[in-house]
């Protein structure tokens, strides 16, 4: 990356991706004690945070994923017992995710037990920190509005 202007759009758009893969691999690291990846972790807190029942159209929203991928993943999340799979009525389409008790629980020991995320935001201030996101928004709704309209 040292060839690449360091003023330059290109390499912001690097940087960014460099931050994704490197904080991912930090998570991955930290979530081992867990026997969880990163995003299983995550489908947990947006579990969690939908009062511990979720669609497969909620949670492919949120990941911002096909529900087909999400599917898989749900799959093999219940397969390990994070979640488990409730149909609303029977032979009904409609399918929820609810939280089982190793779910809920191992969603509060990594809430408990993990630093990562105020380990590295902690190098920036309460200021730096606000502008961050507010930057990432700009960028991620100038990204989203190219991809919607094949820009």
């Amino acid at each position: 990356m040292d060839e690449i202007a360091a003023e330059s759009s290109f390499y912001a758009w690097l940087l960014i991706g460099k931050a994704r893969h490197v904080l991912f691999k930090a998570g991955q690291k930290e979530l081992i004690p867990y026997n969880i990846t990163v995003q299983q972790a995550y489908v947990l807190s947006i579990i969690d945070s939908l009062d511990h029942k979720a669609t497969l159209a909620e949670l492919a929203g949120h990941l911002d994923r096909g529900v087909n991928t999400v599917s898989m993943l749900m799959t093999r999340m219940e397969k390990d017992g994070f979640v488990k799979k409730i149909r609303e009525v029977p032979k009904s389409t409609l399918i929820r995710f609810e939280l089982t008790e190793k779910g809920i629980n191992t969603f509060n020991e990594i809430n408990e037990g993990t630093k990562l995320v105020d380990t590295v935001m902690s190098v920036l201030s309460e200021e730096e920190r606000q502008q961050l996101i507010s930057i990432l928004e700009k960028i991620i709704s100038k990204a989203e509005h190219i991809a919607v309209n094949n820009e």
